[in-house]
């Protein structure tokens, strides 16, 4: 029976050199290969030109490197590209290149499909497969920051984790993979400019604060009312707001990090006074500011987006308590690259 490879970039640079020590060569090659994996990029052992070929064939036959393929890329008319996404095992996620005047923002997938049932998002439709490894998840970035070089003329400066799934479900390749962005073996990318995106895992919101994490943190939160987030996120009846809300000053007091709350607006669903005034109240107990997004619809008739007006009210209410309050436009809604829409439409295997 074939024993199925272990992906290499699993392996810990010491872990590299270690195995490098039990076949009898000299444990510097770890560093070498680790830099190949991850400064350089390699696809294949055979990139690796500064190894010898007796040990590049030692690696093909205890490894393998699990790369992502961008099957299709698809530019929108506003300049947003959106890649899907096809890993080793012939499932497929999606990732997108967001561009603004002043820096391109990467959006990257954490899972394929989603732990979770927001009702209002197409990628909560799809069940979720598996969780992506670490190096499925530094790929996505790569392949995004070459598309910023090219199509740009600079580097990635922004990534934020809210394409598929949730990324405190599959916690610690998220982790290892934001380490791989940020140290100088890596991208060398600012945590600073790194946004992890959580539906609102009370839990894993404390255990990020206590493993002391330097990226930024936003929520997606849409009511401030217990009974209409289930509505909205059935999934939140288990983590109520008073839960949620107690995590996040956990998180405050440990990071002194700002929260941002994602928030979208629906008509007859969270339109009303009683909505403001929850999250009103809500804003005040953690510094933080609110972007109020745009509703990509899903093809359904269910969640359908908010009159201007409605949208004005919050703004008013949320500035009377000097709260930055920021609308954000959808970008790539033409080829259902905006919040909301990643869902493979080109399906997932082969």
């Amino acid at each position: 029976m074939q024993i199925e490879k272990k992906d290499i970039r699993a392996l810990s640079k010491d872990q590299l050199r270690d195995f490098f020590v039990a076949n009898n060569d000299k444990a510097f090659r770890g560093n070498q290969v680790y830099e190949w994996l991850w400064s350089k990029g390699a696809h294949s052992f055979e990139d690796m030109t500064n190894v010898a070929k007796t040990t590049r064939s030692m690696l093909e036959d205890n490894f393998v490197i699990n790369h992502i393929k961008v099957d299709t890329m698809q530019r929108s008319s506003d300049g947003t590209v959106k890649n899907a996404v096809r890993l080793h095992d012939g499932l497929v996620v999606e990732s997108v290149l967001i561009p603004t005047e002043t820096r391109t923002t990467a959006c990257v997938s954490s899972q394929v499909g989603c732990s979770l049932d927001c009702n209002f998002c197409a990628t909560a439709r799809l069940k979720r497969m598996r969780n992506l490894e670490a190096g499925e998840i530094y790929d996505q970035v790569i392949a995004i920051d070459k598309e910023s070089r090219l199509y740009h003329n600079h580097p990635l400066s922004n990534i934020v984790f809210m394409g598929m799934g949730e990324p405190l479900m599959n916690y610690n390749n998220v982790i290892k993979a934001i380490d791989m962005i940020t140290s100088p073996e890596g991208l060398g990318m600012s945590p600073k400019r790194i946004m992890v995106s959580t539906s609102g895992i009370p839990k894993m919101i404390k255990k990020m604060a206590d493993d002391d994490v330097k990226f930024k943190l936003a929520v997606s939160l849409h009511s401030a009312i217990d009974e209409v987030r289930a509505r909205i996120m059935p999934f939140s009846k288990n983590f109520p707001l008073a839960d949620l809300r107690e995590a996040l000053e956990y998180w405050y007091r440990k990071t002194k990090n700002k929260i941002s709350y994602e928030y979208v607006v629906w008509k007859g669903i969270n339109d009303d006074k009683a909505s403001i005034d929850a999250l009103v109240k809500f804003c005040k107990y953690v510094p933080c500011k609110v972007n109020l997004i745009e509703y990509n619809p899903i093809d359904d008739g269910e969640f359908q987006q908010a009159s201007e007006e409605s949208i004005l009210a919050y703004i008013k209410a949320l500035e009377n308590i000097g709260v930055v309050c920021k609308v954000r436009r959808s970008r790539g809604k033409d080829i259902d690259a905006a919040c909301g829409q990643l869902a493979n439409k080109e399906g997932s295997v082969d």
